[in-house]
């Protein structure tokens, strides 16, 4: 299917690895520049190369930490004319109330739920002034699983949702659609590092985490592009009465846990 993106401009944060770095190929392959924020300016480097060398498209980076301050006004400067914008840095910490302490839970919030909002109410005035723009926010599925064992990020992803829909059911009033995605887990350095601690706090051996991946559906994680290629249609106007909603791709596992 054709989605009709090429020219756009899209705007991805956290692009440098992980679901991000799976995001801005995505959008190239489709034939869309890209603005590509994160910390890491050795990895933005070397994707950005890789993608205009492979798909003939403009890719500018800017490295800097989203927590800063002024972070904001400097990705407005950098990419404030981007036609979509893709909410995806930030991961927050695992752990009980009392693992997760005041400054570790600041930590993990400033830079996913307020770097989200702060971006989102930035490059929306943007978008209002040319009457048109895609705000896609990347949160989790933590966010409708209350996790006691997640309890930081399982309230920060329900913010987001919350926050998504809440914006989003009046976006289209000044042509904007502002959507949210809620991955499980997905096949990354990530989710590889977080079932090994899990392994070893459950099973007592990190090496195990392997029993516990073959838990999910089909025994395995969601892929990138599995990931990748929905917020791509849900950026195009092929989903064009799509706002104010969360979309879950984790294989059932929120549903079936809400069924006995």
């Amino acid at each position: 299917m054709e989605m009709q993106l090429a020219g756009q401009r899209v705007l991805i944060t956290g692009a440098s690895q992980g679901i991000g770095e799976g995001l801005a190929r995505a959008f190239a392959n489709e034939g869309c520049h890209l603005s590509l924020v994160a910390r890491s300016a050795e990895r933005l480097d070397a994707l950005a190369a890789e993608l205009r060398s492979a798909h003939g498209v403009q890719v500018d980076v800017l490295a800097l930490d989203m927590t800063r301050p002024g972070a904001i006004a400097d990705i407005i400067s950098f990419a404030g004319h981007a036609d979509i914008l893709v909410n995806n840095a930030g991961a927050i910490p695992g752990g009980t109330l009392w693992e997760v302490d005041e400054n570790a839970w600041r930590k993990g919030w400033e830079l996913k739920v307020f770097g989200y909002i702060n971006l989102t109410r930035a490059m929306y005035m943007e978008m209002k002034t040319r009457g048109r723009g895609v705000i896609l926010n990347n949160i989790g599925n933590g966010g409708q699983n209350f996790d006691f064992n997640y309890i930081a990020g399982t309230t920060g992803n329900a913010a987001l949702m919350a926050f998504t829909c809440a914006l989003g059911g009046r976006s289209l009033e000044d042509g904007i659609r502002v959507v949210g995605v809620n991955p499980g887990p997905v096949a990354t350095e990530r989710i590889a590092k977080v079932l090994k601690g899990h392994a070893a706090r459950l099973l007592g051996d990190e090496a195990r985490s392997g029993e516990l991946l073959a838990r999910y559906p089909l025994g395995r994680a969601a892929t990138v592009p599995e990931i990748a290629d929905l917020f791509v249609y849900l950026a195009s106007d092929r989903s064009g009465y799509t706002t104010g909603t969360i979309v879950t791709v984790d294989g059932g596992i929120t549903s079936k846990r809400s069924v006995a």
